[in-house]
C-alpha cells in the first residue's frame, strides 16, 4: 500500500504496529519522503502568488542569498527557515512544516525563544514584530542578532 498523504500521528501508529522497519519501510515508503527545500519553499510561493523577491525581503534576508536558497544552491540555518516563514506569512503550523522539510528542529513551547517566535507566527506579526518581542523579552533576535541591554 503506497500512500502519499498520512498524518504524522497515523504514521506513528503505524509504524509501532509494523513488526519490522523494514516492512514498515517498504509498506509506507512514498509517505515517509518529504520535498527537497528549495523545491518546497518555490511550491509555497506558487501556491500564494508570490514572488521569491517578496518573500526574501520580508523575511530581511540578504537578496542574492535568498535567490540562492530558492535555487537550491545554499542551506539555511534554523534561522533563516524561520525568516523564510515570516517572508511567506505562514502561521506556525506552516512554519513546522517549513522546519521539518528543512530537516531542523521544530518549535517548542517550552523554549522561550521558540514560544514567542510561535505565538508571533500563530498572530500573523511581521518578522520585525517578532524581532521586537523577542527583544522584549530579552532573547536572541531571530538571524543571530543578539539582544543587548
Amino acid at each position: 500500500m503506497k500512500e502519499k498523504s498520512v498524518s504524522t500521528q497515523e504514521l506513528w501508529a503505524r509504524l509501532f504496529k509494523s513488526p519490522s522497519v523494514d516492512g514498515f519501510f517498504a509498506e509506507y515508503d512514498s509517505a515517509l519522503e518529504l520535498p527537497g527545500f528549495s523545491d518546497y519553499i518555490t511550491e509555497l510561493c506558487e501556491a500564494k502568488g508570490e514572488k521569491p523577491e517578496r518573500v526574501i525581503k520580508r523575511g530581511n534576508i540578504e537578496t542574492s542569498y535568498g535567490h540562492r536558497l530558492f535555487a537550491g544552491g545554499r542551506n539555511p540555518s534554523r534561522d533563516t527557515v524561520l525568516q523564510l516563514a515570516f517572508g511567506l506569512e505562514l502561521d506556525a503550523d506552516g512554519a513546522q512544516q517549513l522546519l521539518k522539510v528543512a530537516h531542523m528542529a521544530t518549535l517548542h513551547p517550552k523554549v522561550k525563544r521558540d514560544a514567542v517566535i510561535a505565538f508571533c507566527l500563530h498572530h500573523h506579526s511581521t518578522l520585525t514584530e517578532a524581532q521586537q518581542a523577542l527583544h522584549d523579552n530579552c532573547l536572541p533576535l531571530i538571524g543571530g542578532a543578539r539582544y543587548e541591554s
